[in-house]
């Protein structure tokens, strides 16, 4: 029986031994997406400006949406650009945790190979999801330069905040990967879960406009904080709330390490049930 180490610093050592491996399966993710299509990968830069603009124009324009938060004033365009923020957040977590629960079975090539690196696929879907997270984020820019001007200068504290936020993704990503190999109906939970998450979460509104008790549940929501943080540093020009973001990433590293441990402690079964 094959015995896999359940150390992080085995996935570490992993990482460093696969570079060109998981440089190699993330590329050919990212380009699989828009394989056979005629513009190719043009559509990561192509979709996200349609859907900002649809939100301009909708929320902006027909709806005279504002946000009401109390701290900008009635800005045109603003609401378009919090919302679309948070659902970039959003798609993030969304792409990963779907498509977690059928990463092994449709790689099932893999898992028949002792010699082969499971530990990597979970990696390769992160930095694929990213790899598109960063094109909606570079759209997102590009638009706030048109309608606000020079960005924030604590946009460059983005990856500080969204870096507890791709291991919380990461974790989860691990085991879910290693249950959905067991219980296949864990796709269709995860998908009704994802869905509850997005409405729970402050994506359509300010967090503050909620009453207090409200407010306690909806940061029960793992969304909502790097969503707030990052409008936060992109959009408000404000710091983050460190002691807040320190103990997110605290339970960020803490479900990566249980994720993990639960990854390498089932995989040794993935073969007998695949």
């Amino acid at each position: 029986m094959l015995n896999f180490s359940l150390s992080p610093m085995y996935l570490v050592r992993s990482l460093k031994k696969n570079f060109q491996l998981i440089k190699t399966l993330t590329k050919r993710d990212i380009l699989g997406r828009y394989k056979g299509s005629f513009m190719g990968l043009l559509w990561s830069f192509l979709t996200p400006l349609f859907m900002l603009s649809v939100y301009t124009f909708v929320f902006g324009e027909i709806l005279k949406v504002r946000w009401t938060d109390g701290s900008s004033g009635d800005v045109p365009g603003q609401f378009a650009m919090l919302l679309f923020a948070g659902l970039i957040v959003f798609n993030l977590f969304a792409d990963c945790v779907n498509r977690a629960p059928t990463l092994i079975l449709s790689n099932v090539s893999y898992v028949k190979k002792i010699v082969f690196p499971l530990e990597i696929m979970p990696i390769v879907l992160i930095l694929s999801t990213l790899f598109h997270t960063m094109i909606s984020f570079i759209v997102w820019l590009a638009v706030y330069v048109i309608l606000f001007g020079v960005p924030q200068s604590t946009l460059l504290l983005l990856p500080v905040v969204i870096t507890p936020f791709i291991l919380l993704m990461l974790g989860l990503v691990y085991f879910l990967a290693a249950f959905g190999v067991f219980v296949r109906d864990i796709s269709q939970v995860v998908g009704l879960v994802c869905t509850a998450l997005m409405f729970l979460s402050p994506i359509f509104f300010p967090i503050s406009s909620l009453p207090d008790a409200y407010q306690q549940v909806v940061h029960l929501n793992p969304l909502t904080i790097p969503i707030e943080q990052i409008r936060n540093v992109i959009y408000f020009g404000e710091l983050p709330e460190w002691e807040l973001l320190a103990n997110y990433l605290s339970i960020s590293i803490l479900v990566s390490i249980v994720g993990f441990y639960f990854f390498q402690k089932t995989r040794k079964a993935f073969a007998d049930v695949l």
